[in-house]
């Protein structure tokens, strides 16, 4: 079995990766390691979870080893989809490179320009960053890639889902053509095909599983959810997903709860908070600082239950995740890939359970394409949980609906109407017994301009502003 001591790395890095507990290296690190230090470029294919942070971290210290930084030209670029994997990744080089003397710098957002600044001033070895923030960096005149000798793409499928690629074809034009590119993703759609056919010459090709393939100590289950009710779908959907959490017991010692929309990571966190478990969400909305804090207690194990969007999902290494729950099933069939990952990592067992609503079946059926598999069903434990008493101005629930009036009551169209003689002939039978009403007194009271002796008795109702010839006709009717 090949070890760590058999790969040719610096004896720095091997007693570094000693000190960390690792004498074996997993199938992607002995595929990808080898061909990097003879400096080819890599194309290395594997599902997540797999060590492939490890696969380019070491090969780039022994690689680095001998030379200089020089200011505002690093001498190794490494890019990534997230500020958390870009951070876990200077973690990574911190860990394996503390017995020598390179220096790194890593740019991400929320974090101020001028700190950064500073860094790639004094010149670093190892540029870590995100796309946005080094091409910020770039377009301020701060920072040259005119000497970057080894690239590296990490999670370049995310890349591709957060509309990176044509920031990365632009950094890679920014790159001298002769540098070191290892690239690497856990899918292979398409349009990645197409940049490392651009971009890498005669890559090393590592595929150490087939593409999009979940790894098999992660045991998978879905639960098909059907609300009683469409405005209590949400209230149920939540109470389902307590109700799984409490059936797995103790075996649920920490666990990733995944959600599409950011909005549903904070009702959900503030949800599950509420009813007694220990939650704090995670997206892509919140401050820097907060973000890396909540992460840190997740990973420390002051916190049991981390809710995120899909910004957790790739890359993320927290080794003893015992769970991931889908509160949402992903809308992208590589997304489940992904955030099942984040557990069963290392060889350690996982679970991953998935809640599917019936708007959600589409996307389930591109997952099980995906994954040429099946994921076994399962009953929700207890049976379909019964609408939870949520107060809806807890948890941004919509106002309960007000009482409709009741309807005033309507004839059919051909009902004929009752007539009321009775309350008709006294109107008409006075209307025939009042006296004539005197208009002498009233055509004497008016301007000699609005009197037609001439033309008869006036016409009473329509107005002076009546034209004569309409008027004309009236009158000859009421002489005849």
């Amino acid at each position: 079995m090949t070890k760590f001591a058999d790969l040719n790395l610096d004896p720095k890095v091997l007693k570094a990766v000693e000190e960390a507990g690792y004498e074996t290296p997993t199938p992607i690190q002995a595929g990808a390691i080898p061909p990097a230090l003879q400096g080819r470029d890599v194309l290395g294919i594997a599902q997540t979870g797999t060590g492939k942070t490890a696969s380019f971290t070491l090969p780039m210290i022994t690689l680095l080893a001998k030379g200089r930084a020089r200011a505002r030209m690093p001498r190794s670029l490494v890019l990534a989809p997230t500020r958390e994997l870009a951070a876990q990744v200077a973690e990574n080089f911190d860990v394996y490179a503390k017995h020598t003397k390179l220096t790194k710098a890593l740019l991400i957002g929320g974090v101020s320009f001028k700190e950064q600044d500073l860094l790639i001033d004094r010149g670093v070895d190892v540029l870590i960053a995100t796309p946005g923030r080094l091409l910020d960096h770039f377009e301020r005149g701060k920072l040259l890639l005119t000497g970057v000798q080894i690239m590296v793409v990490d999670e370049a499928d995310r890349m591709l889902d957060m509309g990176f690629i044509p920031d990365i074809e632009k950094i890679f034009q920014l790159t001298p053509f002769t540098r070191q590119t290892l690239f690497f993703s856990a899918t292979m759609a398409p349009e990645i095909e197409r940049i490392t056919n651009t971009f890498l010459s005669a890559p090393e090709k590592i595929e150490v599983a087939r593409a999009a393939t979940t790894s098999e100590t992660i045991a998978q289950n879905l639960v098909l959810f059907r609300p009683s009710r469409r405005d209590r779908a949400a209230t149920e959907k939540r109470a389902l997903l307590r109700a799984l959490i409490d059936a797995e017991g103790t075996e649920c010692k920490n666990a990733i709860i995944f959600c599409n929309r950011k909005v549903d990571v904070d009702v959900v966190a503030k949800s599950l908070k509420k009813y007694g478990y220990d939650a704090a969400p995670i997206h892509g909305d919140l401050e820097q600082s907060q973000r890396m804090k909540t992460l840190d207690g997740f990973r420390d194990g002051s916190l049991r239950f981390l809710v995120a969007s899909d910004v957790a999902a790739r890359g993320l290494d927290i080794p003893a995740v015992s769970h991931v729950f889908n509160f949402d099933v992903p809308s992208h069939s590589e997304d489940y890939v992904h955030r099942i990952g984040r557990t069963g990592r290392a060889g350690r067992k996982g679970r991953a359970l998935t809640i599917c609503a019936p708007s959600d079946e589409k996307y389930l059926d591109a997952i099980e394409k995906l994954v040429q598999q099946a994921i076994p069903r399962m009953d929700p434990p207890g049976g379909q949980p019964a609408p939870a008493a949520e107060p809806a101005e807890a948890e941004g629930e919509a106002r309960p609906k007000r009482e409709r009036r009741p309807r005033r009551a309507r004839t059919e169209p051909n009902e004929p109407v009752a007539e009321t003689p009775a309350a008709v002939e006294p109107v008409v039978a006075e209307a025939a017994s009042a006296p004539e009403p005197d208009r002498s007194a009233r055509d004497e009271r008016r301007p000699r301009r609005d009197r037609r002796d001439d033309r008869g008795p006036k016409i009473v109702g329509m107005g002076d502003h009546v034209p004569t010839f309409i008027a004309k006709s009236f009158e000859e009717r009421i002489a005849s």
